[in-house]
């Protein structure tokens, strides 16, 4: 299933607001003053306005159905309980909710206050993402957490009390200082909690995390020397998908893995490649054109907060080639389980593009690193570890064969 046959918009909504900036985080968000809160709503509330004008105006198609909407973060649940509520009504008031929309919201555990627990289940919230990272409470401090396992335990309850039952939980493997033992606590913890539905992340490491550049430049702040090497952290990655798999919890994409039925939908939008829109700091969106071209619109807004509340535009804007289409079917697509369908790309874009890509998928077969049946081509577990180098072949063939 990709956009061009897609009915339904998703709308994604960043909120960078944090209490304190976690040692790993690599994202647009920071501890901001609470002043900035209130302009910022009144920012996405402007921006959601002009969603329609902006569309029209680069000859892409907004749906007015929504069926999915993502708050994500940074923490959305540090705004008052009215932000959240305008929030909510101003997109109700511009776009059309089906009744099962599935709505999203990120909280960090002990950050959600009995108001604005309220003010979410009164605004149709009925998931809730937990960046829990570690059940193991010095894992959880020593990399900025502000929670322990007790506070998540109490949230879960607290939720579920609330008529939240669809939850996720997320962890991170390869955390300072986290060791096997710990990370079976953590997986151990995880499943007795009975979450339906749990992400799973190999630590990154780059410069746009704190932990990240004092590993990069040989430093020891954060605890990064105690960070496990790229086979232990790989390990801790195949032992949670041997763990989750046991508990029910069956893997479908690369980093998630959920009980039938429980599938992120907003996230499978992002891999099928089907429309959202995303306001707010750092956000991106992915818009159509109306039929038959069916080009597309791929847009970010700044990560500058005051940039972004001073500047009128609403986000810089790229009209993507066919060849960038055809690439980012692939390395999308091979992100989930089910892989990706060949006849569906020669369909979508023709022979020229997909033979040479098949040309590459029979390279990474004998590698190892894909498997190609039944017209389906998927990664290996052995790709899943390495799905960066697997991507990059198909970034690489792209490179070579795209044409203006």
């Amino acid at each position: 299933m990709n956009g061009a046959t897609d009915n339904a918009l998703g709308i994604y909504v960043s909120i960078p607001f944090c209490r304190s900036k976690c040692t790993y985080c690599n994202f647009a968000a920071g501890v901001y003053p609470a002043g900035d809160h209130a302009r910022y709503v009144e920012r996405l509330i402007e921006d959601l306005a002009a969603a329609w004008e902006w569309g029209a105006s680069l000859g892409a198609e907004l749906q007015r159905n929504i069926d999915t909407v993502y708050l994500g973060g940074g923490t959305p649940t540090l705004l008052e309980p009215e932000l959240l509520a305008r929030l909510f009504s101003a997109m109700r008031a511009g776009f059309d909710f089906d009744a099962d929309t599935e709505i999203t919201v990120e909280c960090a555990p002990g950050q959600l206050p009995v108001s604005t627990l309220a003010a979410l289940a009164a605004a149709g919230v009925n998931r809730i993402s937990l960046g829990v990272q570690s059940f193991v409470d010095a894992e959880a401090h020593a990399s900025g957490r502000l929670h322990d396992r007790a506070t998540v335990e109490a949230d879960l309850r607290r939720l579920r009390a609330a008529g939240i039952a669809n939850l996720n939980v997320d962890l991170i493997a390869g955390l300072p200082g986290q060791t096997f033992a710990s990370w079976e606590e953590s997986l151990a913890a995880l499943v007795d909690s009975g979450v339906p539905h749990a992400s799973v992340y190999m630590l990154e490491v780059d410069e746009d995390s704190r932990l990240g550049r004092e590993m990069l430049a040989g430093g020891s702040r954060y605890r990064a020397g105690l960070v496990p090497n790229d086979d232990s952290i790989a390990q801790m990655y195949e032992r949670a998908i041997e763990r989750l798999e046991q508990a029910g919890l069956h893997q479908y994409e690369i980093s998630n893995f959920s009980r039938p039925g429980f599938e992120s939908r907003h996230n499978l939008r992002y891999w099928q490649r089907r429309p959202y829109l995303g306001v707010g700091l750092d956000a991106s969106s992915m818009l159509r054109s109306a039929p038959p071209q069916n080009s597309v619109l791929r847009s970010t807004t700044t990560d500058d907060l005051k940039a972004y509340l001073a500047r009128p535009e609403i986000a810089e804007t790229t009209w993507i080639t066919a060849a960038r289409q055809h690439e980012e079917a692939w390395f999308l697509g091979l992100r989930m389980n089910n892989g990706v369908d060949v006849a569906a790309l020669e369909r979508e874009f023709g022979s020229t593009l997909v033979e040479p890509a098949m040309q590459t998928v029979e390279r990474l077969v004998d590698d190892g690193l894909l498997i190609s049946d039944r017209g389906r081509v998927r990664l290996t577990s052995r790709g899943r570890l390495i799905s960066n180098h697997v991507f990059q072949e198909f970034l690489d063939l792209v490179a070579e064969t795209a044409t203006p």
